[in-house]
């Protein structure tokens, strides 16, 4: 159900936030929602029967990364009014990076020539500003974006010298950091989890560096026993104080982002393994949208095709903004897509697991 995507949308970009299920325009737009819309219409465009509006979606966002880039700058802008002013001198570091992920993903997936040389364009101009960020997500998003990228543009040396630059850093950090009990990148876990391993697997995976490849398999089977609950269930860190090292961990809120991080760097795993326990994993936190959370209520609100902006320690957030729209969104088109490409056998296992 797109209806909520079609109506948080006008021909801007699409809307950051709703008050419970009607666009609120008065907050404006973000860099951050229109890359992730932009990587939902090129996902809902290799279905087999993608909607007749995704094109025009997908040129709509793409537009919108377009007028947010800065070429003084070389970075891209992330607030915009209603009245189509720029808020900010430029946006954050993971909000370049989710640019770059999205324009990474036009390139490599897209079926549109015209939609790819726009966004390739894009791409190599916003790229090497990624060099100088210190965000582990910002790498993170990149080195996904530059993989979709690289599926379609294998020669492009400034692309593979970043990746190599991006994915030492990160593989640095894990080594600094990590310890007994403790299998990760950071001191803590915050936002977008997932993203960190899902970007040393694919990058590891791509380049044949075995170390890179098994250390995203091996931190993201820690963050998913960490955000399993006793009952079995996804159990996302809680954005109300997240969850420090020898600390006590947030259970609430529960954001809907962290569960499409975790199905998609499941089902990364699953592509990479064939091991029908990373797609369980992912069906589970998909699940976790169905109403199979700690207060087993539905996030994904079917009658509106919106989603529920979080679950709080007593109720669920009722108001369906854009980012918890899409990654519901997301979450069910990536599964999608590879229930779409699996073979005949891994078809009877996935339904076998499904029926379990």
């Amino acid at each position: 159900n797109l209806d909520h995507l079609y109506q948080m949308t006008d021909s801007t970009g699409i809307f950051q936030h709703a008050s419970f299920t009607a666009p609120n325009p008065s907050e404006g737009y973000c860099t951050d929602d229109n890359a992730r819309a932009l990587i939902l219409a090129v996902f809902l465009g290799q279905l087999e029967e993608a909607p007749k509006r995704v094109p025009a979606l997908a040129t709509t966002y793409a537009a919108f990364l377009n007028d947010a880039f800065d070429p003084k700058t070389a970075r891209f802008h992330n607030f915009l009014g209603i009245d189509r002013r720029w808020l900010d001198q430029q946006g954050s570091e993971d909000c370049h990076g989710r640019a770059i992920w999205a324009l990474g993903t036009a390139v490599g997936r897209s079926p549109h020539g015209s939609s790819r040389m726009t966004a390739e364009q894009l791409f190599t101009q916003a790229l090497p500003t990624v060099t100088d960020f210190t965000s582990p997500r910002a790498w993170a998003f990149s080195l996904i974006g530059i993989h979709e990228y690289l599926g379609r543009r294998k020669d492009d040396r400034l692309a593979s010298d970043v990746r190599e630059e991006l994915t030492g850093r990160l593989m640095t950090i894990f080594d600094k950091v990590a310890g007994p009990g403790w299998t990760w990148f950071e001191e803590g876990l915050t936002y977008d989890n997932a993203k960190l391993a899902h970007a040393l697997l694919v990058s590891g995976r791509a380049t044949g560096q075995r170390r890179v490849y098994e250390r995203g398999i091996q931190t993201l089977r820690w963050l998913v026993n960490v955000q399993t609950s006793q009952h079995g269930q996804l159990r996302p860190i809680g954005s109300n104080g997240f969850y420090k090292r020898n600390g006590a961990r947030a259970d609430f809120d529960q954001q809907p982002i962290e569960a499409q991080t975790t199905v998609s760097a499941c089902l990364e795993a699953y592509r990479a393994t064939a091991d029908p326990w990373w797609y369980e994993q992912a069906q589970r936190a998909f699940d976790w949208f169905l109403g199979w959370n700690d207060l087993g209520l539905e996030l994904y609100a079917r009658q509106t095709g919106g989603c529920r902006d979080g679950l709080h320690a007593d109720r669920s957030n009722e108001n369906q903004g854009a980012e918890s729209m899409l990654a519901f969104l997301l979450s069910l088109a990536e599964m999608r897509l590879v229930q779409n490409t699996v073979t005949g056998v891994q078809r009877h296992t996935l339904s076998a697991t499904m029926a379990r």
